[in-house]
Parts: C-alpha cells; structure tokens; sequence
C-alpha cells in the first residue's frame, strides 16, 4: 500500500500492523513523513519487511521505521545506520517477535540482503521503542507521542542526505 508516491531516490518505508497495538507506528510515522510532500522522497507502508530488497533497489537513501523492544523506555526513537559498510542491525530488538505479520524480522532481511549484496550504501533505520503489540488495540500513549518525533528524525535524514 503506498501513502504517497513520488518519484526519487529516497525512499521511506514504514513497517506493520495498525491492528497489532504498537506494531503500527512505522505506519503512523511514514504517514506523517508522507504529508510533509518532500520532494524527491517516495513513502510507502508494508504490513512486513519481506519485499524490501526489491522496494530498495537503486535508491541513495532508505528509511525504514519500525517499531523496536529493545528495553529502553516506551515512546524511545532510536536510529541506525545499518547499510553497505555499517554495524549489522542487533537481531534482539529487531528480530521477528512470532506475533503479528513479523515472521521474518527486519534484522533478518537486512542482513540477508548484506549477504546477498542488495543492501543500500545508506540505510537507516528509525524505531520507535514499543510498549505494546495487542491485537486491535491503537497505539500507546507514549508511542503515539514519539510519532512527531520519530517523522521529524526521518525528515532530518532525508535533509541530511541531499545536503550531501
């Protein structure tokens, strides 16, 4: 499902399930990344990380927001850069969870797509520290606080990128 489609070589992905409590906010981030209307920026969603290897293909830069259980404080941004050449993303907090569309986590995608040779030399993932993954519940309180937050880091990504 596309939020907004704009032809560019940045692309911004929000990853999960609205319908799995805290699962959504890489949704709700991608959203509000989408109604900046940056230029040059093509923002989707996905219910999972499957098919990232094929929606990054040829990009400068990727951002994917997800949400994280790392054990930090609900409502955290985090932000790692994890492309060509970068720390690989820590399997832990970023694993599949066995819950919800997660059955293979973005830490398993990314890092085969290192093994494989189809990770972009810029990717970075922004994740929002998640308290809960409740079936039809919305997202948390603090999750939802960190939305702002987490939309203006992957602005500032962006920004950062074509001032390159």
């Amino acid at each position: 499902m596309t939020t907004r489609a704009m032809t560019g070589s940045c692309l911004v992905v929000g990853i999960g399930d609205p319908a799995r409590g805290d699962d959504g906010v890489g949704l709700a981030v991608a959203r509000a990344v989408a109604d900046r209307a940056l230029p040059g920026v093509y923002v989707c969603v996905h219910r999972d990380p499957t098919a990232l290897m094929d929606l990054w293909a040829g990009r400068d830069l990727v951002v994917v927001v997800d949400a994280v259980r790392s054990g930090a404080v609900p409502g955290t941004v985090h932000r790692l850069a994890v492309g060509v050449g970068e720390t690989p993303l820590p399997f832990p907090a970023w694993a599949a969870s066995g819950r919800g569309t997660h059955a293979f986590g973005l830490a398993a995608v990314v890092e085969l797509a290192r093994a494989l040779g189809r990770l972009p030399e810029h990717l970075v993932v922004v994740g929002v520290e998640a308290a809960s993954f409740g079936c039809g519940y919305p997202l948390s309180t603090e999750v939802l606080a960190a939305v702002p937050v987490a939309a203006e880091q992957v602005v500032e990504e962006v920004r950062a990128h074509v001032r390159r």
